[in-house]
């Protein structure tokens, strides 16, 4: 049964928290993903990391280098930090993901604080063409 964007929230929330307490701040952001991804995968989600996502630009297709974090079933992305704070550009960077990827929700997580409550920032694609 295909879960809804707020069950995989709660989900990714909740395995978020377990990460950053077995792990603390302080690491590379690649070590948060990595973990995330094993969490999420033995929860029984299906996770894409490092997700290529192209930029069409004039109705072309080109590849600019850019990757998902993680992907999880197909409709939720994630985005990881491991940063003193989120700043601005995190959040656009994150939203222009979601419209690019034409997904609905998704999570700009920090795991460089001390409680990972501080660090979770639900971010919503309100953009409509």
């Amino acid at each position: 049964m295909k879960k809804n964007v707020n069950e995989l929230s709660r989900i990714i929330i909740g395995k978020a928290i377990e990460v950053h307490k077995a792990l603390g701040p302080g690491l590379l952001e690649s070590a948060y993903q990595k973990c995330l991804a094993w969490e999420l995968r033995q929860a029984g989600l299906f996770v894409e990391e490092e997700k290529p996502l192209p930029l069409i630009y004039k109705k072309e297709k080109l590849d600019a280098g850019y990757r998902l974090d993680l992907f999880v079933e197909g409709c939720f992305l994630i985005e990881i930090k491991s940063v003193d704070a989120i700043a601005p550009i995190h959040l656009a960077q994150t939203i222009t993901y979601l419209r690019l990827t034409e997904t609905t929700l998704g999570l700009l997580l920090n795991f460089n604080v001390l409680k990972m409550k501080e660090g979770i920032k639900r971010v919503a694609n309100n953009y409509r063409p």
